[in-house]
C-alpha cells in the first residue's frame, strides 16, 4: 500500500498550540506596536538565555543575520574568510555582500561538516574570519577550529542556522563563537511565520553594533553612526517565535527520535551510506542526509512510492555561476563534490511517525537494492 509521506508538515506543529498563537498576535494587534518592542525584547532575552550567549539581536533574515555579525565583526574589503562549499549559498553570499572573498575549504567525508585540516591550509595573511557551518543539525568540529582562530588571531562565526539547540561538549551552538548567525525560516527546527533570523553573541560591543546596523546603523533617533540596513524583526514574528521556542526542545527531541528509528532501520543496509554523527555532539537532525549511488534515481523512485525527499544541495558554492570569477573548478573539494551528487534529504519533522519512518526506510531498501 502506497503510503504519503510529506518532506516536512509544518501544520502538524502548529496545530497543537494554535490558540496560543493567536492569542499572542492578538496581543501584538491591540497594542499596535508592530516594529520592536516589548515582544522583540522578550524574544532576544529567551533565545539568548536558550543558546547559552549573554546577547541576541533579532533581524529580519537569517542570511542578515550573517552580513550583520560579519560587519560588527568587524569583516570587510580585503579581508578573506574562510567557510564550507557545501552549505546553501547565503553562507558564502553574506560574505562577498560586506566585500570580503569567501575562501572555502573542504568537508569532512564522515560528518560532512567543515574539515579542520583543509581550514588550516586555507589560511593566508588576509585572512580575518572562519565560519563553520552546523551542517544539518550537527555543531561542526569546532576545537581546533578555536585553537587555530586563538593561534592566529581570526574570528569565529558559527553559521547556525540548521542548528537550534544542538550541542558539543556541553555546549550550544550560538555560544561557541565570536558570534552566530540563526534562521528561522519557516521549515527550521525554529521556524517562524515568515522570514527571520538572530545574532548571538557574548561581546557587547558585537552585539551594539549589530542592534546598529539592523536600523539604518542608528545608535540613536536620527544619529547614524554607520551605513546600515533595514533588518528588523517584525513584532508579531517575534510573539509568535518565543512561545515556539518555549516547545523547541521537544520538537528536537522529536526529531531525534525519528533519526534515531531511520538509523535501526537503515543500519547495515546496502548501498546506502548514513552521515556519521560525532559522539561529542547532539545533533537536532534539522535534515536526515543518506549518501546513495544513482541518487536522483533513487529519489525517482522514492517519489513514486509517495515520499517526498530534498537535495541539500546538489551544486556546491564553488561551482555556482556566481562564483565562477574564483576560478575554482571541478575537483578544487573532492569530498563535498562527492559527497554533493551522492546526498539525499528523507523526511524528518518532529511529528513524524514511526510508520512513516518505516515506511521511507523499506522503500530505500528496495529502491538502492
Amino acid at each position: 500500500m502506497t503510503m504519503k509521506v510529506p518532506f516536512v508538515d509544518l501544520a502538524a506543529g502548529i496545530r497543537p498550540h494554535r490558540d496560543d498563537y493567536l492569542a499572542a498576535i492578538a496581543e501584538v494587534v491591540d497594542s499596535a506596536w508592530f516594529a520592536g518592542g516589548p515582544a522583540v525584547s522578550r524574544f532576544e532575552q529567551a533565545f539568548a538565555e536558550y543558546s547559552g550567549a549573554e546577547q541576541c539581536v533579532a533581524v529580519s533574515t537569517g542570511t542578515d543575520a550573517l552580513i550583520l555579525a560579519l560587519r560588527a565583526l568587524g569583516v570587510g574589503p580585503g579581508d578573506e574568510v574562510i567557510t564550507a562549499p557545501n552549505s546553501f549559498f547565503a553562507t558564502a553570499e553574506a560574505i562577498s555582500l560586506v566585500g570580503a572573498t569567501p575562501v572555502f575549504a573542504d568537508a569532512r567525508d564522515d560528518t560532512l561538516t567543515i574539515d579542520p585540516d583543509t581550514v588550516a591550509a586555507a589560511v593566508t595573511g588576509k585572512t580575518k574570519a572562519v565560519v563553520p557551518v552546523h551542517l544539518f543539525g550537527q555543531i561542526a568540529e569546532v576545537e581546533p577550529l578555536e585553537a587555530l582562530c586563538r593561534d592566529k588571531g581570526l574570528l569565529l562565526l558559527e553559521d547556525s542556522a540548521q542548528a537550534h539547540g544542538a550541542r558539543r561538549n556541553g555546549r550550544r551552538a550560538g555560544s561557541i563563537g565570536h558570534a552566530a548567525g540563526f534562521s528561522f525560516y519557516p521549515a527550521k527546527n525554529l521556524g517562524a511565520f515568515g522570514e527571520g533570523g538572530a545574532i548571538t553573541t557574548s561581546d557587547a560591543a558585537v552585539a551594539d553594533k549589530a542592534r546598529a546596523l539592523r536600523d539604518h546603523g542608528q545608535v540613536g533617533k536620527h544619529n547614524h553612526q554607520y551605513i546600515g540596513y533595514n533588518a528588523r524583526l517584525p513584532t508579531l514574528l517575534a510573539a509568535c517565535l518565543e512561545l515556539r521556542l518555549r516547545h523547541l526542545d521537544d520538537y528536537n527531541a522529536g526529531r531525534r527520535r525519528a533519526a534515531a528509528r531511520y538509523r535501526d532501520q537503515l543500519a547495515g543496509a546496502d548501498g546506502v551510506r548514513l552521515v556519521h554523527e560525532d559522539p561529542a555532539g547532539e545533533a537536532v537532525y534539522h535534515l536526515m542526509v543518506v549518501r546513495v549511488a544513482e541518487r536522483d534515481r533513487v529519489a525517482a523512485a522514492l517519489g513514486e512510492a509517495g515520499i517526498a525527499t530534498g537535495i541539500h544541495y546538489p551544486v556546491p558554492i564553488h561551482l555556482q555561476p556566481a562564483y565562477a570569477h574564483l576560478g575554482l573548478g571541478a575537483g578544487s573539494f573532492p569530498v563535498a563534490e562527492r559527497a554533493a551528487g551522492e546526498i539525499l534529504s528523507l523526511p524528518i519533522y518532529p511529528e513524524i511517525t514511526d510508520e512513516q519512518v518505516d515506511y521511507v526506510a523499506d522503500a530505500l531498501r528496495r529502491a538502492v537494492g
